[in-house]
């Protein structure tokens, strides 16, 4: 295995047992158990990490996005004012 490093990690025997049994019905040894855990937590964690991101992001945008979506809703309205003139004229 290059590129890769041993460590040694301390577990509580109830956690080292749950680990092992299944280890034992996956078929898998425990050091692609842990591996597979670790990118799973960190997936999980990148993805937590990036909708806090966005929600702080919309937080900070709401002021601005309502005033252009009143302003939107304004021009719409001025629009449909003008067609409906413009079909009577007609």
């Amino acid at each position: 295995m290059s590129g890769t490093r041993r460590i040694v990690v301390s577990l509580p025997v109830a956690l080292l047992e749950e680990v092992n049994g299944i280890a034992a019905r996956e078929r898998k040894n425990r050091s692609e158990l842990i591996r597979e855990a670790m990118r799973r937590y960190i997936t999980d964690k990148k993805r937590l990490e990036l909708r806090e991101q966005l929600k702080h992001g919309y937080r900070e945008m709401a002021p601005l996005n309502r005033l252009l979506a009143e302003e939107g809703i304004h021009l719409a309205g001025e629009s449909l004012a003008l067609a409906a003139q413009g079909s009577k004229a007609k």
